[in-house]
């Protein structure tokens, strides 16, 4: 049992926020355009879910995630995303994003009163296996010296 909350304690820790500091900014238009729209994340997956949890963007579990609603503007790089899954914090919030071309989704979190320029912190996760109806977004964490993957599945929405 406590090397269970152990790793809950690590895995809260490590993915609770990653800097924006370090990434290219030329955009990968292509991938932006093809994003735009609504999508809905229909699952979140990684490797010892069913011992650890992953706080996603330090705003509630991993599987709260699952559900939620997503807007994406590519022509402005912004959008607004929402948690809808019972029994989770009701959370909604406009956002700030792109893809760069090194392959990397940059997303910005922001208040509402707040403009995404003086955000500060933001998110890094790599874009894969894109297509016209779905994509993933995968964030990448050490646990207990081991390097996984948590993946977010995006389906677009009707």
């Amino acid at each position: 049992m406590k090397k269970i909350l152990f790793l809950t304690a690590m895995a809260l820790v490590l993915f609770s926020c990653k800097s924006t500091s370090a990434t290219d900014t030329k955009l990968d238009k292509g991938a932006q355009v093809a994003m735009k729209g609504n999508w809905v994340i229909s699952s979140v997956t990684y490797p010892g879910s069913e011992y650890i949890k992953v706080n996603s963007f330090e705003i509630a579990d991993s599987q709260c995630f699952v559900g939620s609603t997503w807007k994406f503007v590519s022509n402005n790089n912004k959008g607004n995303m929402a948690l809808t899954k019972y029994d989770c914090p009701v959370f909604s919030s406009p956002i700030t994003w792109f893809v760069n071309k090194n392959g990397e989704f940059v997303l910005k979190v922001l208040d509402a009163d707040i403009k995404a320029k003086k955000v500060r912190e933001g998110y890094v996760l790599h874009v894969a296996n894109q297509t016209e109806n779905a994509f993933q977004l995968i964030d990448k964490g050490n646990v207990e010296g081991k390097t996984i993957s948590v993946v977010y599945q995006f389906q677009r929405a009707n």
